[in-house]
């Protein structure tokens, strides 16, 4: 995907996708028992396997708390967004076959890749495509933590303009 047009603030337009391509993101992320506490808290989930460190050393097999799996989800995606569809998503479809094989704790860093699997043509607009992105997030140590396909709705690249003589 090296000869790529892509948008102003650096995503790639549908027409440049090649099915098959991996990318892998050169954003990688540390994280944090604050991660973990403020995202618990601000979506109300008091699950005590995420937030209570006494539960998890006394009842869990983990001896630890586990990062929330939908902010695991949320920033491999995000980490994404910067080589991929910043400028030029014009929204999610959907995601699905989201998986997370293995637990990822405070301290662990991920860094991702993103395999576009399959696009098509927009049968209702004809400026826009749909491009299947499969995600997965790895741990420091090369372990797959987290993996999901989504669905974009995304931009085709704009007319050229044309200069009246």
């Amino acid at each position: 995907m090296a000869d790529v047009v892509r948008h102003k603030r650096g995503g790639i337009y549908f027409e440049d996708f090649q099915v098959g391509a991996v990318i892998e993101h050169g954003l990688t992320r540390t994280v944090t028992q604050m991660d973990n506490m403020l995202f618990s808290n601000m979506t109300l989930n008091p699950q005590p396997l995420h937030i209570d460190a006494h539960f998890c050393a006394t009842e869990t097999e983990w001896g630890k708390p586990l990062m929330n799996s939908l902010f695991t989800l949320g920033l491999m995606i995000g980490i994404s967004v910067n080589d991929t569809t910043v400028g030029t998503t014009i929204g999610n479809l959907g995601m699905t076959d989201v998986g997370f094989p293995a637990p990822l704790f405070e301290g662990d860093t991920i860094n991702c890749t993103t395999e576009i699997v399959a696009k098509r043509e927009s049968r209702s607009r004809p400026d826009a495509g749909i491009v299947d992105f499969l995600h997965k997030a790895y741990k420091q140590d090369g372990t797959l933590v987290a993996q999901c396909r989504r669905q974009a709705f995304m931009r085709k690249r704009p007319a050229p303009a044309t200069v009246a003589v």
